[in-house]
């Protein structure tokens, strides 16, 4: 199969490309911003997908199947569809499973969205990710073409990508080994959530590339194992302590004082506050969920593999200082390598703006 990845290159995205190339009938090209090395049947385009004059004379090639990982606003998305309905045998639309209401129960793909049942208009007048990405799915259902599939994953973790609740490795990992205090919101704590190893996942897409049964369906690929937030940073700190030396300290905020931190407000609300289980039994027909990493062991190797070779990207020194202000702690100033984040940093630590 001729295989096209747009934005292929993040956690799921490069295991996908090993699990196609392994397959050496495929031909897989993917787009990257960045320059990369082309490797047997896998091809690299330099390019940003966003750009039409970049990606419509790569669509214009034959494709048997588009994968597509980038992250359009609705308006966008919504201009550029059919020209990637078009372009292809099957579209595979990466949605997400943030996309649910809220339920108690193990949630199958056709729980009510967010979109269908909330009331905040507040809220729906916004093009927030989970109704950015639920209008999208209603754009391809609405379409004339029938070639699509849906795909929701949920929070998936690897080496380089280890969440805690709304937080990024960069938001509490970084303190941790610092010797800073984690500050996490303490209404999250005893929520349940679903974890993801980040290659069951893309086991889960391949599973449904190419199968004529899995066209204008839709399908989310999550672990069967669930666990509340409160586990995961345990399991967490267990791994930090015997890397470390010490037990990192975690300080919890209500979580209004946690917005001022991390003002995802949406994010947080309308879904780390809600417990996330879900019914697997859709996409266990392609691939067999059970076979899923087990949670507990697969976190742990990750965040030691990240330890063993720790390398992080931005630090947002402003909620840092928030952050420290809230504990009672301090960052040394040599952590910082801009002299206009130390300032930054300094404004607000000590000062109330």
């Amino acid at each position: 199969m001729n295989i096209l990845l747009l934005g292929g290159t993040g956690a799921m995205g490069l295991h996908l490309i090993d699990i196609l190339s392994a397959d050496q009938n495929n031909r897989v090209v993917v787009t990257s911003r960045q320059v990369r090395s082309n490797n047997k049947n896998v091809t690299y385009l330099k390019g940003d997908a966003h750009n039409l004059a970049f990606i419509k004379p790569v669509l214009a090639q034959s494709w048997d199947v588009i994968v597509d990982f980038m992250i359009y606003n609705t308006d966008t998305f919504n201009q550029r569809l059919n020209l990637l309905l078009s372009s292809t045998q099957q579209y595979v639309f990466l949605s997400s499973a943030r996309v649910y209401s809220s339920t108690l129960e193990p949630i199958a793909e056709s729980h009510p969205r967010l979109l269908d049942v909330t009331a905040d208009d507040e809220y729906l007048s916004t093009d927030e990710y989970a109704l950015t990405k639920a209008r999208q799915e209603n754009a391809l259902l609405a379409s004339n073409y029938k070639n699509w599939t849906i795909i929701r994953p949920y929070i998936t973790f690897s080496d380089e990508r280890l969440q805690l609740g709304v937080l990024e490795k960069e938001d509490w990992l970084y303190r941790a080994i610092q010797g800073r205090p984690i500050v996490f919101a303490k209404e999250m704590m005893d929520k349940i959530t679903t974890l993801t190893f980040g290659f069951d996942v893309a086991k889960g897409i391949s599973a449904v590339i190419g199968k004529i049964q899995a066209l204008s369906e839709t399908y989310h690929i999550t672990s069967n194992q669930y666990l509340p937030w409160r586990e995961v940073l345990d399991i967490y700190l267990d791994v930090l302590e015997k890397h470390l030396g010490w037990r990192p300290k975690v300080v919890l905020q209500d979580v209004n004082d946690f917005y001022k931190c991390h003002p995802a407000k949406y994010q947080i609300k309308y879904d780390r506050l809600f417990h996330r289980q879900f019914d697997n039994t859709k996409i266990n027909a392609f691939v067999n969920v059970n076979d899923f990493a087990d949670i507990t062991a697969s976190l742990q190797q990750s965040l030691s593999g990240f330890l063993n070779n720790p390398k992080f990207k931005h630090i947002n020194w402003r909620a840092e200082a928030q952050k420290d202000k809230a504990c009672g702690s301090v960052a040394s100033l040599k952590e910082i390598t801009s002299f206009k984040q130390k300032i930054r940093y300094l404004l607000s630590r000590y000062l109330s703006i």
